[in-house]
């Protein structure tokens, strides 16, 4: 995503597009050059929260700081003197590992300030109206309320499809499981081709065939930068309808499109509509990635060179030495 800012005004516009809702009371950090994550974390109000953020920052921040690397840290939130101290600690903690925040900046709905230089001055509609033309024409959405809207709006109906549950499990097991496999392919095949919605019957099936951890895997295995736009569709669509008992493939694989596609945030809130999610392997390996801020780039580099799920899987596993006890959701959004 590449979105060209001229002021400050214009950059606080730009907050949202980075990570599809509009921020409130959060610290960002946003990455002044190619290689740093781009973070949102609930803006921390006490000496125990900051060290906490720092916690969850030091690793991914660790990952990817190189000589010179430098960030803004924007904090966005009603309290100004919580933003100051916010900031500044941040700022503090971020240099002992060397990287340099040349802008601390603070903003409410209205108005900003310059923490460093004491400039300030007002939002403005022009700068949102900029931004924002800027991202439709490079045929990205405009962003949405909140993160608890993006969140709620992976929920949908699920009633319809949990009725037609007992039959579909019935016509599969006398089903041929590679006929199924097959069917299931095409079928997704179709979808990317057309963008039509499933119906309740075909998306049943679907969901019912990705249980199977080999079907999962070679959808899983078809996703990358190319089609992740398309899959994002496809995996929302039928996350916000699936029940309970087999939503856990249609979400993680939502979360995996998600990341690859650079949007942290959703993958962070698809991971969310995972039941037992730490008891998913997929969702666990999705969450130490996400937790550990692992860029996409690194598993498009090694699926060019291993062609094999599982093989791209277990090396991602150990680039990240993931823990066997259960993983923690962390605060931060990348």
């Amino acid at each position: 995503m590449k979105i060209s800012v001229r002021s400050h005004d214009e950059l606080l516009a730009a907050v949202p597009h980075m990570f599809g809702f509009t921020p409130h009371e959060s610290l960002v950090l946003y990455p002044f050059a190619p290689g740093l994550p781009r973070v949102r974390v609930d803006l921390p109000t006490s000496q125990t929260a900051r060290g906490d953020v720092w916690e969850s920052l030091e690793v991914p921040f660790g990952r990817h700081a190189r000589p010179g690397a430098t960030v803004a840290i924007i904090c966005l939130t009603t309290d100004r003197f919580n933003a100051e101290r916010a900031s500044e600690d941040l700022r503090s903690r971020l240099e002992s590992i060397h990287v340099a925040s040349p802008l601390r900046l603070w903003a409410d709905d209205n108005q900003w300030c310059d923490l460093d230089s004491h400039e300030s001055g007002q939002r403005t509609g022009a700068a949102r109206t900029r931004i924002d033309a800027q991202m439709v024409a490079a045929g990205h959405a405009l962003p949405i309320a909140s993160r608890s809207a993006m969140a709620a709006s992976l929920v949908g109906d699920r009633e319809p499809i949990a009725r037609l549950m007992p039959a579909a499990r019935t016509a599969s097991a006398a089903s041929d499981p590679p006929a199924e496999h097959a069917w299931t392919m095409e079928r997704l095949h179709r979808f990317h081709a057309d963008g039509n919605a499933l119906d309740d019957l075909d998306a049943a099936r679907i969901l019912l065939a990705v249980t199977s951890v080999p079907v999962r895997d070679n959808v899983w295995e078809n996703i990358s930068g190319r089609t992740a736009q398309s899959h994002v569709a496809l995996w929302t669509n039928l996350t916000r309808r699936a029940p309970d008992d087999v939503r856990a493939a249609p979400a993680t694989l939502l979360s995996f499109a998600s990341w690859i596609g650079g949007d942290g945030a959703k993958a962070w809130c698809a991971l969310d509509q995972v039941p037992n999610a730490q008891g998913y392997p997929m969702a666990r390996l999705m969450s130490a990635a996400l937790t550990a801020g692992v860029n996409p780039s690194e598993w498009e580099v090694q699926a060019a060179h291993l062609h094999d799920i599982n093989e791209l899987a277990r090396s991602l596993a150990r680039t990240l030495q993931t823990p066997q006890g259960p993983l923690n959701r962390p605060a931060p959004e990348m």
